[in-house]
């Protein structure tokens, strides 16, 4: 098995309404890419987003109550913290400079996914959210790649996540479609004969984390990757099956 990363360049600023699936469709064909059976491309949750038009002015956000008494706890913008609150099912943690939630699709991250860099509106008082749904993004994305890409790639939103107990952040899966975010290989056995009882791969943030390889965390304007090469067996799961469940949360 040879596993392959091709960063796709030339993107340039995705604005609001842009025909996301138009412009990775000819970056992919400006790489010198043909498609193939297996391919999956990983594109960033920031290009998604700024299609879809989540950006906030925080000009126009009055903060309530929760987010000033929040805000003096974290010593965060408070129009910030309650964006983060409207965006947010559940405050996991809140202490100087570290505001984690859950957010409403069930991922646990810092400031609800909001971000304020890269977002390509200057200096000013923009934040960019995460899309509404990322698994119903990442399938119209990959319906709309069908017109333009034959085979057409499996699709994987990716966002920056940190870590507990680890520094650093990673590439994880926060949408997909077309593709087994989960791979669930209780029941197998290993090369010895003994059975498998609690192994199940998230192979979706795998992939997203080889592709964060290829485009980088900072300046490096390289929004979406293919990786290529990647034997794809089960059948498709959505990012949303890689959250545990609130019932089998092992921290609380």
């Amino acid at each position: 098995m040879s596993i392959s990363l091709h960063p796709l360049t030339g993107i340039g600023e995705i604005r609001p309404g842009d025909d996301l699936a138009c412009i990775l469709a000819q970056a992919f064909t400006a790489s010198g890419l043909l498609p193939q059976p297996g391919d999956v491309l990983v594109v960033t949750q920031k290009i998604v987003s700024k299609a879809e038009n989540r950006f906030a002015d925080l000009a126009t956000i009055t903060p309530g109550a929760e987010a000033l008494r929040l805000a003096e706890i974290t010593r965060k913008d408070p129009r910030l913290v309650e964006l983060v609150l409207a965006e947010s099912s559940a405050v996991v943690r809140a202490v100087p400079h570290v505001l984690i939630t859950r957010h409403r699709s069930g991922h646990v991250m810092a400031n609800a996914g909001i971000d304020r860099s890269n977002t390509g509106t200057g200096a000013g008082e923009h934040a960019l959210l995460l899309p509404q749904d990322a698994d119903a993004s990442a399938s119209a994305l990959h319906t709309a790649l069908a017109a333009h890409l034959t085979p057409v790639p499996a699709i994987v939103i990716s966002d920056s996540f940190g870590r507990p107990w680890r520094y650093g952040v990673t590439n994880v899966a926060i949408g997909a479609a077309g593709f087994p975010s989960l791979v669930d290989r209780r029941g197998d056995t290993d090369r010895d004969g003994r059975l498998l009882e609690v192994t199940q791969i998230a192979l979706a943030d795998m992939v997203a984390s080889a592709a964060g390889l290829a485009m980088g965390e900072a300046a490096e304007s390289v929004p979406a990757a293919l990786v290529r090469g990647l034997p794809l067996a089960g059948a498709p799961l959505p990012a949303a099956a890689l959250v545990r469940p609130l019932s089998e949360d092992l921290f609380q």
